[in-house]
């Protein structure tokens, strides 16, 4: 799955999938107690979401067939029930979700495949890349914008202090975690923010080529506002 976008394999198993026809199928694996037909349709296929549905549909259905006692029965029933209709409301949402990416994706397109680096330093970046137009009768324009953040290292002084005083070589790897950690946090911050400026209409000739991310004045870090490159300081 794409950070903020479904990728085109998930896209094409959901398109295909019809939701009358999966709740009958179901309802048939209730109460035939087996899953077999519900199979023919490439759930697993639809991404992690639906996937983990799925999973969870088939663990429901193993422990109903396995429970013997009528109130253990009625129990295991109920719950593959819930199942179901978590499988069901899984495949509709994720649906709409590539309903709304394809209608927007007529006037702005954001590149979710961001690699990261093979190394951090404390000065981290992340570049986000996308298209976008006014109109569908007008041409693409491409832009990108880069989010840099500086990441305060200091030692947090509210946690207990080790006994020992860990390797040099566990330092860096502790400090490479937590760089790695950040840049996750601002990666997505990145993309959400892009995606969400050009969601509430934003005109992309106002998207300023780099941009300093905020931070929380509390946790010295980031947050869930530090990459709104749009909103004006306070």
């Amino acid at each position: 799955m794409g950070e903020i976008n479904i990728p085109r394999d998930h896209q094409n198993a959901l398109a295909v999938i019809d939701t009358n026809e999966l709740n009958r199928l179901i309802e048939n694996a209730i109460r035939e107690e087996r899953s077999g037909d519900l199979h023919r349709l490439p759930l697993a296929s639809c991404g992690p979401y639906v996937a983990r549905q799925l999973h969870h549909f088939e663990q429901a259905l193993t422990k109903h067939c396995q429970a013997k006692a009528p109130r253990k029965c009625a129990e295991t029933e109920n719950t593959l029930r819930r199942a179901g209709s978590d499988l069901s409301f899984a495949v509709e949402a994720m649906k709409r979700r590539m309903e709304t990416e394809q209608k927007e994706g007529q006037l702005f397109y954001v590149d979710d495949q961001i690699v990261p680096p093979y190394h951090f330093d404390s000065r981290l970046s992340v570049r986000v890349s996308y298209r976008w137009r006014r109109a569908v009768d007008d041409e693409w324009t491409s832009g990108s914008i880069t989010f840099v953040h500086e990441v305060d290292l200091r030692p947090d002084y509210t946690m207990p202090v080790p006994k020992r005083k860990p390797s040099a070589a566990k330092q860096e790897q502790d400090r490479q975690t937590k760089l790695y950690e950040t840049w996750q946090h601002l990666m997505r911050g990145a993309l959400y923010s892009v995606r969400d400026y050009f969601r509430e209409g934003g005109d992309g000739d106002k998207i300023p080529q780099t941009f300093q991310a905020t931070v929380d004045s509390h946790t010295r870090g980031l947050n869930n506002y530090s990459t709104r490159f749009w909103r004006q300081p306070a």
